[in-house]
């Protein structure tokens, strides 16, 4: 993705800190404080546009939802979606690394991670920056509750045969796998700008629910 520079970006997502959380290390272990209710918390890494984790918000008002993005340049398009949504009271943005998700988040911080048409990475020696990586699994882990839940939409069939494999050999169980998702749309599926444009061209969206297991071995 050719990221365009926005010179006005920063001063607008500096200026919605009711958004835009400041300082978001000093919520660790305590989101509570930030959304005033003790409601399950789900984040979404590479949250882009924010259609996505915006539309969830809306849909499921009782959960607490965090999009988590590293660039100004697309950030501010969430926060410009979200401030459209009359800025739900139950949705943050975060402007950090998925890497360092540890910073931010402990162990039972989180209930579900989503991930959405993220970058392929498609080079073999590559493989460590996929979302998706037993690395990065490990990392969800540390923040997720007991059994928590990662749930992942692609339009790469490559990725996708690689995610299967390496939450598999993570010891996940996979509790959801579609091939073709809009073949059989939910009625609650909440799609991504990429997502829209992606099945308009008729390519399959792929997608699945995989889940943690409390006691498995490691």
């Amino acid at each position: 993705m050719r990221l365009r520079n926005k010179p006005w970006a920063d001063e607008l997502l500096t200026s919605h800190p009711e958004v835009v959380v400041p300082n978001p290390e000093d919520f660790k272990g305590n989101w509570q404080a930030v959304f005033g209710n003790d409601n399950p918390l789900h984040i979404e890494v590479g949250t882009g546009k924010g259609q996505f984790v915006t539309g969830m918000a809306l849909q499921n008002p009782d959960i607490n939802y965090i999009g988590i993005e590293l660039y100004d340049s697309v950030i501010v398009c969430a926060l410009e979606k979200i401030l459209e949504a009359k800025s739900p009271a139950n949705l943050r943005l975060l402007k950090v690394n998925g890497a360092d998700l540890y910073k931010y988040f402990e162990k039972n911080d989180v209930e579900r991670v989503y991930l959405n048409f993220s970058d392929p990475w498609p080079k073999i020696r590559h493989a460590k920056r996929r979302l998706t990586h037993e690395g990065f699994l490990k990392l969800y882990e540390s923040i997720l509750v007991d059994n928590g839940e990662v749930h992942f939409k692609t339009d790469n069939r490559g990725l996708f045969e690689y995610s299967l494999i390496s939450m598999s050999e993570y010891g996940m169980l996979l509790k959801y796998v579609s091939l073709d998702l809009h073949a059989n749309m939910p009625e609650d599926n909440i799609m991504t700008e990429y997502e829209q444009k992606f099945s308009a061209k008729g390519q399959p969206i792929y997608r699945l629910e995989s889940q943690f297991l409390t006691g498995r071995v490691k």
